[in-house]
Protein backbone atom coordinates (compact mmCIF):
# COMPACT_ATOMS: atom_id res chain seq x y z
CA UNK A 1 0.00 0.00 0.00
CA UNK A 2 1.36 3.43 -0.99
CA UNK A 3 0.89 5.74 1.99
CA UNK A 4 1.94 9.38 1.97
CA UNK A 5 2.54 11.15 5.26
CA UNK A 6 1.95 14.90 5.46
CA UNK A 7 2.79 17.53 8.05
CA UNK A 8 3.44 21.25 8.14
CA UNK A 9 5.67 23.68 9.97
CA UNK A 10 5.24 27.39 10.49
CA UNK A 11 1.65 28.01 11.51
CA UNK A 12 2.55 30.13 14.54
CA UNK A 13 5.39 32.40 13.42
CA UNK A 14 4.93 36.08 12.65
CA UNK A 15 7.12 35.85 9.54
CA UNK A 16 7.84 33.53 6.66
CA UNK A 17 5.83 30.95 4.74
CA UNK A 18 4.07 27.87 6.03
CA UNK A 19 5.85 24.77 4.67
CA UNK A 20 4.41 21.28 4.27
CA UNK A 21 6.14 18.04 3.37
CA UNK A 22 4.70 14.90 1.86
CA UNK A 23 6.75 11.73 2.28
CA UNK A 24 6.54 8.20 0.88
CA UNK A 25 8.82 5.80 2.77
CA UNK A 26 10.08 2.71 0.94
CA UNK A 27 11.87 1.34 3.98
CA UNK A 28 12.02 1.90 7.72
CA UNK A 29 13.99 4.82 9.14
CA UNK A 30 15.05 4.22 12.76
CA UNK A 31 14.69 7.11 15.20
CA UNK A 32 11.72 8.89 13.66
CA UNK A 33 9.77 11.10 16.05
CA UNK A 34 7.82 14.34 16.12
CA UNK A 35 10.30 16.96 14.87
CA UNK A 36 9.64 19.15 17.93
CA UNK A 37 11.10 16.43 20.15
CA UNK A 38 14.37 16.20 18.22
CA UNK A 39 17.48 18.35 18.30
CA UNK A 40 18.63 20.22 15.21
CA UNK A 41 21.49 17.72 14.54
CA UNK A 42 19.07 14.80 14.93
CA UNK A 43 16.64 16.38 12.46
CA UNK A 44 19.41 16.96 9.91
CA UNK A 45 20.59 13.34 10.19
CA UNK A 46 17.05 11.99 9.92
CA UNK A 47 16.18 14.30 7.01
CA UNK A 48 19.05 12.80 5.01
CA UNK A 49 18.00 9.26 5.99
CA UNK A 50 14.37 9.93 5.03
CA UNK A 51 15.41 11.22 1.62
CA UNK A 52 17.51 8.05 1.07
CA UNK A 53 14.65 5.79 2.23
CA UNK A 54 11.87 7.22 0.12
CA UNK A 55 10.54 10.18 -1.79
CA UNK A 56 9.85 13.69 -0.56
CA UNK A 57 7.99 16.72 -1.89
CA UNK A 58 7.55 20.15 -0.36
CA UNK A 59 4.73 22.63 -0.70
CA UNK A 60 4.41 26.06 0.78
CA UNK A 61 2.04 28.96 1.07
CA UNK A 62 3.51 32.44 0.96
CA UNK A 63 3.08 35.25 3.44
CA UNK A 64 0.73 36.96 0.98
CA UNK A 65 -1.38 33.80 0.76
CA UNK A 66 -1.43 33.49 4.57
CA UNK A 67 -2.63 37.08 4.88
CA UNK A 68 -5.21 36.61 2.11
CA UNK A 69 -6.80 33.25 3.03
CA UNK A 70 -5.78 32.87 6.73
CA UNK A 71 -3.30 30.44 8.26
CA UNK A 72 -5.59 27.38 8.19
CA UNK A 73 -6.39 27.87 4.51
CA UNK A 74 -2.72 28.46 3.75
CA UNK A 75 -1.72 25.35 5.70
CA UNK A 76 -4.16 23.19 3.76
CA UNK A 77 -2.95 24.79 0.52
CA UNK A 78 0.69 23.99 1.33
CA UNK A 79 -0.26 20.41 2.18
CA UNK A 80 -2.18 20.05 -1.08
CA UNK A 81 0.79 21.35 -3.04
CA UNK A 82 3.15 18.89 -1.32
CA UNK A 83 0.86 15.89 -1.90
CA UNK A 84 0.22 16.81 -5.53
CA UNK A 85 3.95 17.23 -6.19
CA UNK A 86 4.72 13.84 -4.65
CA UNK A 87 1.89 12.19 -6.59
CA UNK A 88 3.33 13.58 -9.84
CA UNK A 89 6.80 12.27 -8.93
CA UNK A 90 5.77 8.87 -7.52
CA UNK A 91 2.26 8.14 -8.70
CA UNK A 92 -0.97 8.44 -6.75
CA UNK A 93 -1.14 7.26 -3.15
CA UNK A 94 -3.58 4.68 -1.83
CA UNK A 95 -3.91 6.75 1.34
CA UNK A 96 -2.69 10.11 2.66
CA UNK A 97 -2.16 10.43 6.42
CA UNK A 98 -2.21 14.03 7.64
CA UNK A 99 -1.14 15.26 11.05
CA UNK A 100 -3.91 17.14 12.85
CA UNK A 101 -7.66 17.30 12.87
CA UNK A 102 -8.13 18.86 9.42
CA UNK A 103 -7.09 17.44 6.08
CA UNK A 104 -6.86 19.27 2.77
CA UNK A 105 -9.38 18.44 0.06
CA UNK A 106 -7.48 15.90 -2.03
CA UNK A 107 -8.30 13.66 -4.97
CA UNK A 108 -6.98 10.73 -2.90
CA UNK A 109 -8.25 8.94 0.21
CA UNK A 110 -7.11 10.95 3.22
CA UNK A 111 -7.23 10.56 6.99
CA UNK A 112 -6.39 13.21 9.58
CA UNK A 113 -4.70 11.89 12.73
CA UNK A 114 -4.39 14.11 15.80
CA UNK A 115 -0.85 13.62 17.15
CA UNK A 116 0.06 11.63 14.04
CA UNK A 117 3.55 13.14 14.00
CA UNK A 118 4.24 11.13 17.17
CA UNK A 119 2.44 7.90 16.21
CA UNK A 120 2.81 7.39 12.45
CA UNK A 121 6.34 6.98 11.08
CA UNK A 122 5.48 8.46 7.70
CA UNK A 123 3.96 11.57 9.33
CA UNK A 124 6.97 11.86 11.65
CA UNK A 125 9.16 11.78 8.55
CA UNK A 126 7.11 14.56 6.96
CA UNK A 127 7.33 16.58 10.17
CA UNK A 128 11.13 16.34 10.13
CA UNK A 129 11.51 17.16 6.44
CA UNK A 130 9.19 20.18 6.70
CA UNK A 131 11.00 21.50 9.81
CA UNK A 132 14.47 21.17 8.25
CA UNK A 133 13.31 22.85 5.04
CA UNK A 134 11.57 25.77 6.75
CA UNK A 135 14.39 26.34 9.23
CA UNK A 136 16.89 26.53 6.36
CA UNK A 137 14.61 28.95 4.53
CA UNK A 138 14.38 31.18 7.61
CA UNK A 139 18.19 31.29 7.83
CA UNK A 140 18.28 32.48 4.20
CA UNK A 141 15.53 35.03 4.91
CA UNK A 142 17.53 36.30 7.89
CA UNK A 143 20.35 37.26 5.53
CA UNK A 144 17.88 39.10 3.27
CA UNK A 145 16.08 40.80 6.18
CA UNK A 146 18.76 41.49 8.81
CA UNK A 147 18.02 42.77 12.28
CA UNK A 148 15.04 40.56 13.15
CA UNK A 149 16.98 37.48 14.27
CA UNK A 150 15.05 35.14 11.98
CA UNK A 151 17.90 32.60 11.88
CA UNK A 152 17.59 32.19 15.64
CA UNK A 153 13.85 32.24 16.36
CA UNK A 154 12.63 31.20 12.88
CA UNK A 155 10.01 33.95 12.84
CA UNK A 156 8.23 33.05 16.07
CA UNK A 157 7.07 35.89 18.33
CA UNK A 158 9.91 35.81 20.82
CA UNK A 159 10.67 38.89 22.93
CA UNK A 160 13.71 39.61 20.74
CA UNK A 161 11.61 39.38 17.57
CA UNK A 162 8.88 41.61 19.00
CA UNK A 163 11.52 44.17 20.05
CA UNK A 164 13.01 44.14 16.54
CA UNK A 165 9.55 44.59 15.04
CA UNK A 166 8.93 47.59 17.31
CA UNK A 167 12.24 49.14 16.23
CA UNK A 168 12.37 48.20 12.53
CA UNK A 169 8.70 47.75 11.69
CA UNK A 170 7.50 44.78 9.66
CA UNK A 171 9.43 43.52 6.65
CA UNK A 172 8.05 42.11 3.41
CA UNK A 173 8.03 38.63 4.96
CA UNK A 174 5.98 39.50 8.05
CA UNK A 175 2.39 38.30 8.30
CA UNK A 176 0.46 41.55 8.47
CA UNK A 177 -2.76 39.90 9.66
CA UNK A 178 -1.16 38.28 12.72
CA UNK A 179 -2.10 40.17 15.90
CA UNK A 180 1.34 41.43 17.05
CA UNK A 181 2.16 42.76 13.59
CA UNK A 182 -1.33 44.13 12.93
CA UNK A 183 -1.30 45.86 16.34
CA UNK A 184 2.04 47.48 15.52
CA UNK A 185 0.72 48.73 12.18
CA UNK A 186 -2.45 50.08 13.76
CA UNK A 187 -0.51 51.73 16.40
Amino acid sequence: MRIFGVDEVGRGPLAGPVVAAAVLLCREVPGLADSKRLTHPQRLRLDAAIRRAGSVALGEASVAEIDRINILGATLLAMTRAVEALAVACGPPDLVLVDGNRAPPLAFPVRAIVGGDATEAVISAASIVAKVARDAQMVRLDAAHPGYGLAVHKGYGTPAHLAALATLGPSAIHRLTFAPVAKLLAG
